[in-house]
């Protein structure tokens, strides 16, 4: 007999980025963490992960594996998700700086910027404080990362950058059960907003 699993079933969309990272943060932070690439597979889980990466290029392949418009109704229906970096792309409703033809989801009542902290050569880590996260401020990894330019009435501001020159910008936002960063905490050991997003997943499914 096969006993059921409490974990909730999250999964990573698995087009391009940080998937395997994704995958093994969850994996510690209490969920049973699973590759998305195809409509059936995203029929299977509780909520999904969107990695960082480059936000043009998945979009393009999330309409070539057909699975934009599964997607946008799981999202529309409630289904908790996570984006980083790229992923706060995908969500958000409104993109400064996009790519000619570009789209996004549109479930995160904010404005965000492509690349604003600069290019690839401008990656920096910062400790960023946030709201519900016990322990201290996260070490946290920007590479060609967004920021939040405007943020929607039910927008949570969850981060800021702390000090030096880009001091105030927002990194961390949640809308409900949608969470947002712009840096990628999957690349660190710390697995704490691994961990707070599971918990939101767990507590939606409790509702």
């Amino acid at each position: 007999m096969t006993i059921p699993s409490n974990r909730p079933r999250v999964g990573v969309l698995a087009l391009q980025g940080d998937v395997r990272e994704h995958l093994a943060a969850l994996g510690d932070a209490g969920a049973d963490a699973v590759p998305v690439r195809r409509a059936d597979e995203l029929a299977t889980v509780d909520a999904l992960v969107i990695p960082g990466g480059e936000s043009t290029t998945m979009d393009k392949l999330a309409r070539a594996f057909g699975l934009w418009e599964p997607l946008r109704a799981r999202l529309a229906a409630g289904m908790p998700a996570f984006g980083s970096c790229a992923g706060m792309i995908m969500l958000a409703a409104r993109v400064v700086d996009a790519a000619p033809g570009q789209e996004t989801l549109g479930v995160l009542d904010i404005t965000v910027r492509r690349n604003a902290f600069g290019r690839q050569v401008d990656s920096f880590e910062a400790d960023i404080p946030l709201t519900g996260l016990d322990g201290g401020p996260l070490r946290a990894v920007f590479i060609r990362a967004p920021w939040v330019e405007e943020t929607g009435p039910d927008v949570e501001v969850l981060g800021r950058v702390p000090s030096g020159r880009h001091a105030g910008r927002i990194v961390a936002v949640r809308q409900g059960a949608v969470l947002a960063t712009a840096f990628h905490p999957e690349l660190t050991a710390d697995r704490r907003l691994h961990a707070f997003f599971v918990a939101m997943v767990a507590a939606q499914a409790r509702v």
